[in-house]
């Protein structure tokens, strides 16, 4: 995707124009927001400035009835949540440029037009499947066919350790073998940075060693180091070379969905409802099936809010507390 002359936030002519900022300074002020988020608003202002384009508005600065009018055809075809993060980046964007003062996204009929395409709309996400703790005997199972082959370990590593440590997809792709510390208990895997951890002070997982050594994260992340070769340092989790001989460098986040998807398929299950996403929801879920309380859950997802865990909790009890499986079983004493 070719980045417009006026997407501000992708090279900010204010700070690199700065002469009182140091080089470094200017430097670090361009990394003030994560490469995937720039690339989220760099895809969504492209839709806004396209759309002024065609009708021949000015998209910086632009008017508050240019976001109206642009969020209301947008609403015929996307989602509520859609349209927001859309006006999110409109506001980010003349931010950078300048318009703190004046930004026509903070203005009230924006606010207005957005709650109403709210109520219409409502708000209700359908996420990924997840993959639940109940279905990893039976990814096991597959494994344990093909255990000799290289990529076969480092799939099985991967999907075991993604759910046992709640990973993002991204987090799961960036651990370093460095970063792993093994005991008599299990492992503890330090996190240096991640989306709910952008200032980077860092956060630590511990994943124990499972009953059923089939399914043990622990493990499959030892079992696929030791042969693969990978030594003490570098990515834990990497591609692999045309003579499958593993890479240096890590597999990309993208990786870690095709391989859920590849399995999810194996077991006979649609792909498509499947993501990277679907391991840490997942083990959300099955938690909340296993009583686990939200501080607890949000222990090893590492939420800072309890309102996305409580969701987990909702759709993981939904037939636990079902009032018709109460009924049937009174019914059946």
């Amino acid at each position: 995707m070719t980045e417009r002359d006026d997407f501000i936030l992708g090279s900010n002519s204010a700070t690199e124009e700065n002469t009182l900022l140091s080089a470094k300074s200017r430097r670090r002020m361009q990394k003030s927001k994560a490469d995937n988020t720039l690339k989220s608003y760099a895809a969504d202002w492209n839709d806004f400035a396209e759309w002024c384009d065609d009708k021949g508005f000015s998209a910086l600065p632009c008017t508050p009835e240019s976001i109206v009018n642009y969020i209301n055809e947008l609403a015929d075809i996307s989602k509520a949540n859609t349209v927001s993060r859309r006006i999110t980046a409109i506001s980010e964007n003349h931010i950078a440029a300048g318009y703190t003062q004046n930004n026509p996204a903070k203005e009230g009929i924006v606010r207005n037009a957005m709650r109403a395409i709210r109520r219409e709309k409502g708000t209700f996400q359908k996420g990924k499947a997840p993959v639940m703790m109940e279905t990893l005997p039976l990814l096991a199972d597959i494994f344990e066919e093909t255990m000799d082959d290289l990529c076969t370990l480092r799939d099985r590593a991967v999907l075991f350790l993604g759910f046992a440590g709640a990973f993002r997809r991204s987090e799961l792709a960036a651990v370093q073998i460095e970063d792993l510390t093994f005991s008599t208990d299990g492992v503890v895997i330090f996190i240096p940075q991640s989306k709910g951890d952008q200032l980077g002070r860092g956060s630590q997982i511990a994943i124990p060693y499972a009953p059923d050594p089939r399914c043990c994260a622990v493990i499959a992340v030892k079992e696929w180091i030791d042969a693969a070769g990978l030594g003490s340092y570098g990515p834990l989790f990497r591609g692999f070379k045309k003579n499958h001989e593993p890479k240096d460098t890590q597999m990309t986040d993208k990786a870690v969905a095709l391989i859920v998807k590849k399995y999810m398929e194996m077991l006979g299950m649609n792909a498509d409802d499947f993501a990277g996403h679907s391991l840490r929801r997942g083990f959300a879920t099955s938690a909340a099936q296993h009583d686990l309380d939200a501080l607890s859950i949000m222990r090893q997802t590492r939420h800072k809010s309890e309102k996305m865990v409580h969701r987990y909790i909702e759709q993981g009890n939904l037939f636990k507390e079902n009032p018709l499986n109460k009924m049937f079983n009174n019914r059946r004493r």
